[in-house]
């Protein structure tokens, strides 16, 4: 079934007699502009009010619009036609060349807003580029990409305080995540969606609510599905939506197909089938057919089964849609062996069978073309960051020689000497920091290097005591989470920060090995704030120093089971990080290392430090560690390591 997206590079919210008033007045004032400005401006409305209906004017349009804004050096009108040439491209199925019009878009809208800060319409034409940019990856199934562009656009929207498509934008991240069947994290975008439609009574809250209720059966928690099927129902009576309409009724078949209500699941079919033919969405109808053709062989109707199964792959060849051809073909065989026709399903079979294999080999082509496309793209969007660094590195380097120029010849007697003095001060200063802080970024790095062969080695130690203490089946066990736990680290050692999902990932890993290696003697958990997003990073093993001393020096010591507790939440635009155990506490802990005779001297608490300060350096931001006892009626409940850190976001998500 597929999700509807609310994308700006499709939406039309007019009726066909309300835009075709719309189209004829912009052509009346296209006639009587007296300026290329205003013609460009109206060429591109144009080339909007057509992209619901005619892709084809749309592209001539937007054309139009580029040559005339280009001629004359008017951006926004520049930026805003590659764009509309870009949505032209997606609807024909030219992707690579929409992703080079809407990369183009991109980079126009980026170089003037470093000029013009302050303009929102830059800022929301920026935005709407790196949407439809994250379109294009989506339909390529490169949901990397596609999720890394569209946190770009939410955080401007979130900016620019455009309310209306933040709403997009997590419907659009919700549709992603429900495509990886990550059916949890796709619900929490579609309700944060839904939470900002019902305050502005959107008239698309239907749709939401109905992509809610698809979500909830794929979950099996059917009583939920219905509940938000039945509010989508009240909400598309209030707001008619004939293509929404039309998916929520398909959906009420398949609710009612799974709950074993074949009459009702029959009747809401036939009335998807009936408006997917109004809309006519040939992809739909078949499904539609499909549907009816499943629910009559379960009822054991094999005519009428055969008759929608044909009908479905009769529009799938129609289409050329080999993954329906396919599973239509199968269907037939199925129906016809239960029919006792033994020629008839073994023709569909082979069929069924050919099907398949031509689908494998489409899928191997389109993963060669969106490889080359993903190449392609990336390398052009580096070429462009380079041409732009040296444009905008020409622009100061002459905005800076005008400035002199100016101020020598206003005050070219008295202040000559001073004036000179400044700049050159000025530009001494600027290097000065800028080596400082590039200094503070690799002693960072530095740092992090020291921690890996620290935690490498107190891990091959605990491999070794485990193997000695433990069976040759539990050791290998041991082993394997430790290779998952090692591949972790390597994979991240060169990073200066990492996702938060991935360092609570390598945490996990590594307090399963501790549990293995103490025999279970401590129990674990890890929470994750909701108001933390998926883009928000750390540096890595960073809290694994905590957590190895609330293992050793505390819970390890406890006649009981021990539990250790780690928190992430933000405070204040800061990450809270807290490590808690229920030990013997810091104090004790403290007064038993002294009593024993060792060798060995932790650096990994010292390191740490040293890691905090270097990113309070690079952040010009407070990165604060502390450690105290918990104590509640003068009895030690154990200890707690709390760091409070810049809240930081990966670079490319």
């Amino acid at each position: 079934m597929r999700l509807k997206l609310f994308l700006f590079i499709f939406i039309s919210s007019f009726f066909i007699t309300a835009q075709n008033k719309t189209i004829d007045s912009l052509h009346v004032q296209l006639k009587n502009a007296n300026s290329d400005i205003l013609r460009s401006k109206l060429l591109n409305n144009l080339a909007s009010e057509y992209s619901a209906n005619n892709p084809k004017l749309m592209l001539s349009y937007a054309n139009k619009a580029l040559s005339l804004s280009s001629k004359i050096g008017f951006k926004i009108e520049q930026g805003n036609a590659y764009h509309y040439i870009g949505n032209a491209n997606v609807i024909f199925g030219n992707y690579s060349n929409a992703l080079d019009n809407f990369l183009k878009a991109q980079h126009i809208f980026e170089n003037e807003i470093s000029f013009k800060s302050n303009e929102i319409e830059l800022q929301n034409g920026l935005a709407r580029a790196y949407g439809s940019i994250g379109f294009v990856f989506m339909q390529q199934s490169n949901y990397s990409k596609a999720l890394s562009f569209n946190f770009k656009a939410l955080k401007i929207f979130q900016k620019t305080n455009n309310i209306i498509k933040q709403a997009v934008i997590y419907n659009n991240i919700g549709v992603i995540y429900k495509s990886q069947g990550d059916f949890f994290k796709s619900l929490s975008y579609y309700e944060k969606c839904l939470s900002i439609q019902e305050k502005l009574n959107d008239k698309n809250i239907g749709t939401t609510n109905n992509n809610i209720g698809l979500v909830y059966l794929n979950l099996k928690d059917f009583p939920k599905g219905l509940e938000y099927f039945n509010k989508s129902k009240n909400y598309f009576d209030k707001y008619p939506n004939p293509y929404g309409l039309a998916e929520l009724f398909y959906n009420y078949g398949l609710y009612y197909k799974i709950v074993n209500q074949n009459e009702k699941a029959i009747d809401y079919s036939k009335k998807a089938l009936d408006f997917f033919t109004i809309v006519e969405n040939k992809f739909m109808i078949a499904d539609s057919y499909a549907l009816l053709g499943t629910i009559y062989f379960e009822q054991n109707n094999n005519k009428l089964a055969l008759e929608y199964i044909s009908k479905a792959l009769n529009i799938a060849k129609e289409l050329n849609v080999l993954d329906k051809i396919q599973s239509f073909e199968k269907s037939l065989s199925e129906i016809y062996e239960k029919q006792n026709n033994l020629a008839a399903s073994l023709k569909h079979y082979k069929l069924y069978s050919i099907a398949k294999d031509s689908l494998a080999n489409a899928e191997t082509v389109k993963s060669t073309i969106r490889a080359e496309m993903n190449y392609d793209f990336d390398r052009k969007e580096m070429l462009q960051q380079e041409a732009q660094f040296k444009k905008d590195l020409e622009y100061k380097q002459e905005a800076k020689l005008n400035k002199i120029k100016i101020a020598f010849a206003a005050f070219l007697v008295l202040f000559v000497c001073g004036i000179l003095f400044l700049i050159y001060n000025k530009s001494v200063l600027k290097k000065k920091l800028t080596l400082e802080k590039e200094l503070a970024v690799y002693e960072q790095k530095a740092l992090h290097l020291q921690m890996n062969p620290h935690f490498i080695f107190n891990c091959l130690g605990s491999i070794s005591s485990f193997i000695v203490k433990n069976s040759t089946e539990a050791a290998i066990i041991y082993l394997a989470k430790f290779s998952k736990l090692m591949r972790l680290t390597l994979e991240y050692s060169k990073e200066t920060l990492i996702p938060i999902d991935k360092e609570i990932e390598s945490l996990q890993n590594y307090l399963e090995l501790e549990q293995l290696r103490f025999n279970g003697s401590f129990q674990f958990i890890i929470n994750k704030s909701s108001d933390i997003d998926d883009d928000v990073a750390l540096p890595p093993i960073l809290l694994q120093p905590f957590i190895e001393n609330a293992i050793i020096h505390g819970v390890n010591s406890k006649v009981n089971t021990g539990l250790i507790v780690v928190d992430f939440k933000i405070e204040n635009q800061c990450l809270v990080c807290v490590v808690t155990d229920n030990g013997i506490g810091i104090n004790v802990s403290k007064e038993l290392k002294e009593k024993k005779i060792s060798m060995h001297k932790s650096m990994a608490l010292d390191i740490t430090r040293k890691r905090l300060e270097m990113m309070e350096t690079s952040t010009s931001q407070e990165a604060t560690v502390s450690i105290e006892q918990i104590e509640e009626n003068s009895e030690v409940k154990g200890t707690r390591a709390t760091l409070i850190l810049p809240l930081q976001y990966l670079p490319n998500l």
